[in-house]
């Protein structure tokens, strides 16, 4: 092994001396490149190899790259790059080769020198990179995707990318992500090799020379691409997302024509086609060959757009009655209506277009429940507040089992100060199963709080305990001890903390509420905290250590504390503690001795 470290270091001496001679590193760096790469070297020797060391010597490398590529920069030197760098960018290779070697499963390896390879302007090394990572790893296409597209934007090969996938799709014949890629790559070229060939007509140089393909150029491969992709992948998305890559370049009309002619042929009854269409008409020009000239021309112009999107629509809820072909239509008049406009009349008649289509949808019960609240929003914001409440109660209606529904309805009523919030809160609850309902009764009491008696709020905290299912009920505990505190003071809040703390589950912030309002005392006793930190450490002692320092920094800094209790609560903790928390609670306990904590 020795002899091996020794032979890598001998090979390294004329680039060093190179450093020293040029001027760009000092004898006593050269020293510590030296001391440190005879560390690395004996690293990556030994003969249990750890992939951290390869790692290690590899950043190193690079680092020193970049350190000789400033000091370049800031000296004006730019000579001996081949004695230099090159020298060490072989050896980086050369790791990253042994590395790929030894872990041929770890796909950031070979990433990490397929970008160190982009980065050095090592063309032919990359190109070995991705072919011996493809051939190990086919059963990436993401990989074969990145190999064909720096074959065809930094090599410039439209052969070598359009090899790579056509051998991925081999491997991948139903890889949606694929096929896009492909088509792109094949209308790119086409573009590109359309624009070339414009040039060289301007420039009135023989085209025969340069031997184009009028199949390529018109753009015939990416044709050829689609229909094979739509016999293997079925589905309007994927059909939509080759015509969004046709619509970028300008002379694919006939290819777009043949997409949007398969989607209304073979999905003529999936929302998305429709969605598709309709939104189609937005990129239009007007029924009439008129140009806008004034602002009040081009608000026409968009409202005669937006309303032949509508008429679309209209015929697509007729042909397609779903929840899905509403919904996109709903959100499609959405959209509209947020977008910003001068025009107060072009904004009012967005929002009545929405609140119509919303109705017409509520009416055909086909509203998703998701649509409610945006509605509900929708009237509120436009100061439609009894239209709100009613559409609420008819939500309530179709989805009687939704405690959103329900909590929707009542956050409307009691925005509207309305008398029946609690005649509603009751209705809820007994549509509603118990699990679930914490929301509500959070709503409630909240409401409560702020309308009703301190009597009544008190026996509606005391039902919900009851009411909601255990692990909801730790919620309501805690803010129970709150609200005690705010409206009863202190032997109030002792009172319910008592009634409570036998009454599992429980929180661990139940039990800190309880030890900050007895800190916030003027009188406060170390008995009570003790107790209180006693409760907790008994439910949640093995939880982590930080209960446990608390109590010990009370013991030691309270003036009713007994210092000498903190030997036993320590004891207490390490019995109680597990694992990890053992030595993370020595640490502190450690610090806290020595008063950094």
């Amino acid at each position: 092994m020795a002899e091996r470290v020794e032979q890598r270091l001998e090979d390294r001496v004329p680039e060093l001396e190179q450093l020293e001679r040029v001027g760009l590193f000092t004898h006593e760096e050269i020293r510590a490149v030296l001391k440190k790469a005879t560390a690395l070297e004996y690293k990556i020797q030994r003969r249990a190899l750890r992939k951290e060391d390869f790692i290690n010597y590899i950043q190193y490398e690079i680092n020193l790259l970049e350190l000789i590529k400033k000091r370049r920069a800031r000296t004006g030197y730019s000579f001996k790059k081949e004695e230099i760098e090159s020298s060490i960018i072989q050896r980086v290779h050369s790791l990253f080769k042994r590395a790929t070697g030894k872990w041929k499963d770890d796909v950031q390896l070979w990433l990490s020198h397929a970008a160190f390879c982009k980065q050095w302007n090592a063309k032919h090394q990359l190109s070995k990179v991705f072919s011996t990572m493809l051939a190990i790893h086919p059963n990436r296409p993401a990989l074969w995707i990145m190999a064909a597209k720096w074959e065809m934007e930094t090599r410039l090969s439209s052969e070598s990318a359009r090899h790579l996938f056509l051998r991925a799709l081999r491997f991948h014949p139903e890889c949606p992500k694929l096929y896009q890629e492909y088509f792109r790559m094949e209308l790119m070229n086409a573009e590109k090799q359309r624009k070339e060939k414009k040039e060289l007509e301007q420039a009135k140089m023989n085209l025969e020379e340069f031997n184009y393909s009028e199949k390529i150029l018109n753009g015939e491969m990416a044709h050829i691409i689609y229909r094979d992709a739509a016999q293997k992948i079925q589905g309007v998305e994927f059909r939509l997302a080759l015509l969004s890559i046709a619509k970028l370049f300008d002379f694919t009309q006939d290819l777009q024509k043949e997409i949007i002619e398969s989607l209304q042929t073979e999905y003529a009854d999936n929302p998305l086609t429709w969605d598709y269409m309709a939104r189609q008409e937005l990129e239009l020009g007007s029924l009439k060959p008129t140009e806008p000239t004034t602002k009040q021309m081009k608000v026409s112009e968009m409202t005669q757009r937006e309303e032949r999107c509508c008429a679309v629509f209209e015929e697509a809820v007729t042909a397609v009655p779903t929840e899905d072909m509403w919904k996109c239509y709903i959100n499609f008049c959405l959209e509209r209506s947020n977008r910003k406009t001068n025009s107060e009349e072009l904004k009012q008649k967005r929002l009545e277009r929405t609140l119509s289509v919303f109705s017409k949808a509520h009416e055909s019960s086909l509203l998703p429940e998701a649509l409610y609240k945006q509605w509900l929003q929708l009237l509120l914001e436009s100061s439609l507040s009894q239209k709100a409440a009613e559409v609420a109660e008819a939500a309530t209606k179709h989805f009687s089992l939704s405690v959103e529904m329900w909590q929707m309805r009542l956050q409307v009523l009691i925005q509207l100060k309305s008398d029946n919030v609690t005649q509603c809160f009751e209705e809820a609850l007994k549509h509603v199963k118990s699990k679930g309902t914490l929301p509500l009764w959070t709503l409630w009491v909240e409401w409560s709080e702020g309308t009703d008696s301190k009597e009544d709020t008190e026996a509606l905290y005391q039902r919900s305990l009851h009411a909601v299912a255990p692990a909801e009920s730790v919620t309501m505990k805690e803010k129970y001890l709150d609200w005690a505190y705010r409206n009863g003071g202190y032997k109030k809040v002792r009172r319910v903390f008592t009634s409570l703390h036998e009454s599992r589950p429980l929180s661990l912030d139940f039990f800190r509420t309880m030890i900050k309002i007895e800190k916030e005392q003027e009188s406060c006793k170390m008995l009570r905290l003790r107790e209180y930190y006693e409760r907790a450490l008994r439910e949640f002692g093995s939880a982590g250590p930080d209960l446990w320092l608390e109590y010990i920094k009370e013991e030691l800094s309270h003036p009713q504390g007994k210092p000498e209790n903190s030997g036993s609560i320590h004891w207490r903790a390490m019995k109680m503690l597990q694992g990890d928390q053992v030595e993370d609670f020595i640490s502190k306990y450690t610090l806290l001795q020595t008063g950094h904590l």
